[in-house]
């Protein structure tokens, strides 16, 4: 029997091995020079209600819905309270933490629990994957009442 399992555990690690370097070879899609994402609104510092509304702001380049395919353009994604931020190489994941806005919204709606909280936006290709180098906000501070 352990004759029987070790090729099938070295095909196994031969798969993931495989999973990881396709993953790490994912193409970016090169950002338009000058390109700024930023908050339109609510302003850094401000305090708000539990829902508010929060608008993005794109200069340099054009908003599209995921999947579509038209040069220098992409969409939003809304990072919350994130520390750390994600994998540039990769498709973002979808988490409260990273909100989609794929197809090509420009504004939303956010609830958010009483407290201090951070606010970051990000734009990604077609793939959701960040453009290179990233289009990325500062990040802003909301206080929610």
């Amino acid at each position: 029997m352990t004759r029987r399992l070790l090729p099938t555990l070295g095909l196994v690690a031969a798969l993931f091995a495989g999973i990881s370097s396709v993953q790490a070879e994912v193409p970016r899609t090169p950002s338009p020079e000058g390109a700024q994402v930023y908050f339109i609104e609510p302003a850094d510092g401000a305090v708000v209600s539990q829902t508010f509304t929060v608008k993005f702001g794109l200069k340099g380049m054009g908003v599209a819905p995921a999947g579509v395919d038209v040069p220098e353009t992409g969409h939003h994604h809304l990072l919350v309270d994130v520390q750390e931020l994600p994998a540039m190489n990769m498709p973002l994941p979808t988490t409260d933490a990273v909100r989609h806005f794929g197809k090509g919204q420009t504004e939303t709606q956010v609830t958010l629990a009483p407290g201090k909280h951070t606010l970051q936006l990000l734009v990604g290709d077609k793939n959701h994957v960040p453009l290179d180098p990233p289009v990325i906000s500062e990040k802003i501070t909301v206080t929610v009442k």
